[in-house]
């Protein structure tokens, strides 16, 4: 059974944000997707198997943390995206059946992958009491998502602010169902981004996730409506970092990215 280790959001080995993937016959227990994932030891794996001719989907598609099955993820989406493509297993564009509905993503001519996404609802939000000790920061607006993603949203006042955050991570699991995003608007749109993040899960079992496609199904939204303009790039990431590429298009979100693969191997178990 092959497995691959691939960077998503990035044109370049060891950047972006690596994830899992392995093309499967159909899908075996929870249990036996869940210790992979805890061994390959990444923000996410991927699990997809291919689904009967004629349906909604092509194929159906899992992602697992280390810990637990989550219900989005953008950045394995891309990764199996770029898998298939690369491998010839499929040549057109695909569809994922998801926990999130089906997912699309069509290979542009660039290289790129374009996924097509449901855009997340914002909800503005007091500041939890404790949320800015637990960041390290000074917040400007927080925002919830309880659709689709279940984040919280928070702006901080610049980009230095959100780059040189070294947030207190046991006490940010008492504030979201998933992970808080940090975010700013870009010190200089001239550098080629409009908006920074950095993304933190740790009540799913990832410190902090280099390149999070589905956060920028809220941000997206977020900081178009402050620009206004519908197609922005955003640049997330600490030590890691990668580029998304984002356009609105009503209650759908495009993201759209690069992919590597790095590793490629055998999984023996």
């Amino acid at each position: 059974m092959r497995i691959r280790i691939v960077d998503a959001f990035t044109d370049r080995p060891f950047s972006g944000n690596p994830a899992g993937v392995l093309l499967l016959d159909s899908f075996p227990d929870d249990t036996w997707l869940q210790k992979v994932a805890a061994e390959v030891n990444l923000s996410e794996t991927a699990f997809a198997h291919p689904l009967p001719p004629g349906g909604e989907a092509d194929w159906a598609l899992r992602w697992f943390t280390p810990t637990t099955e989550v219900d989005m993820c953008g950045h394995a989406t891309l990764a199996t995206a770029h898998v298939l493509h690369s491998t010839g297993a499929t040549a057109g564009p695909v569809r994922f059946a998801t926990r999130s509905g089906v997912l699309g993503a069509v290979a542009e001519a660039d290289g790129s992958i374009t996924m097509d996404f449901p855009t997340a609802s914002l909800t503005p939000a007091p500041v939890p009491a404790g949320l800015a000790a637990a960041l390290g920061a000074e917040i400007v607006a927080v925002h919830d998502t309880p659709d689709h993603i279940g984040d919280l949203v928070v702006e901080l006042r610049d980009e230095a602010a959100v780059r040189g955050l070294a947030p207190d991570l046991a006490a940010l699991v008492a504030h979201s169902s998933r992970g808080v995003i940090a975010t700013a608007l870009a010190a200089d749109p001239a550098n080629g981004y409009h908006f920074v993040s950095r993304g933190f899960f740790p009540a799913v079992g990832i410190a902090e996730d280099p390149v999070t496609g589905s956060a920028h199904t809220a941000l997206a939204p977020y900081w178009s409506a402050r620009l206004g303009r519908d197609e922005l790039t955003g640049f997330q990431g600490g030590a890691r970092t990668g580029l998304v590429r984002t356009r609105l298009r009503g209650d759908r979100t495009l993201l759209t990215g690069h992919a590597v693969t790095v590793i490629e191997g055998e999984l023996h178990a």
